[in-house]
């Protein structure tokens, strides 16, 4: 594994163990049994990392959520999208915690990490739009896919949240709310 993977590993696993409190340039460096001028050199600091993590994880998202095939998006490809978007959650949780609230309130995304964001959020208004295209409407477009956005983002942070009810199927939970949004739209 080569340093900077090392770094990104070390700072997503003290991140999950103790938020962005615990991300320190010493604190990654330690973890990842590199020099803190290992850091310095790949990432420029702690705001370097938070950067590299905020786009990887937006770029996760949006990989998850790239479903469109030929131009048409059904509902079961939006569905598709929503599932592995979920499994995104659940599979890259640090990432996940950290583009959706639990950032450092020091931390500012760069221009390069906004537009990570705005692209997969482009995704999904992308792919509710061509399956809501007859409408016509664009605010009902984006009606829907904030709608479909909170829902999934809701049901991922109750689950982090409420660990010890491991017994609900959050994610068929969620996914049956985003079909029920889906099968609402004009």
């Amino acid at each position: 594994m080569d340093s900077r993977t090392k770094i990104l590993n070390a700072a997503s696993q003290l991140f999950l163990k103790g938020g962005v409190g615990a991300l320190s340039v010493r604190a990654i460096s330690k973890s990842a049994g590199l020099s803190t001028i290992g850091i310095y050199s790949h990432f420029q600091g702690k705001q370097g990392i938070l950067d590299t993590l905020y786009i990887e994880g937006f770029n996760l998202v949006y990989d998850a959520m790239d479903v469109q095939i030929d131009g048409k998006v059904e509902v079961d490809d939006v569905m598709r999208g929503c599932e592995a978007y979920l499994r995104v959650a659940v599979d890259n949780e640090a990432h996940y915690r950290l583009i959706f609230g639990e950032s450092d309130t020091n931390y500012t995304p760069s221009k390069d990490a906004r537009a990570a964001a705005d692209r997969a959020f482009g995704k999904l208004l992308s792919n509710t739009g061509d399956f809501l295209k007859d409408t016509g409407r664009s605010t009902d477009r984006i009606q829907a896919s904030m709608d479909i956005w909170a829902i999934m983002h809701g049901y991922v942070s109750i689950s982090h949240h409420a660990r010890a009810n491991q017994e609900l199927d959050w994610q068929k939970m969620a996914l049956r709310a985003v079909r029920l949004c889906l099968d609402a739209c004009p």
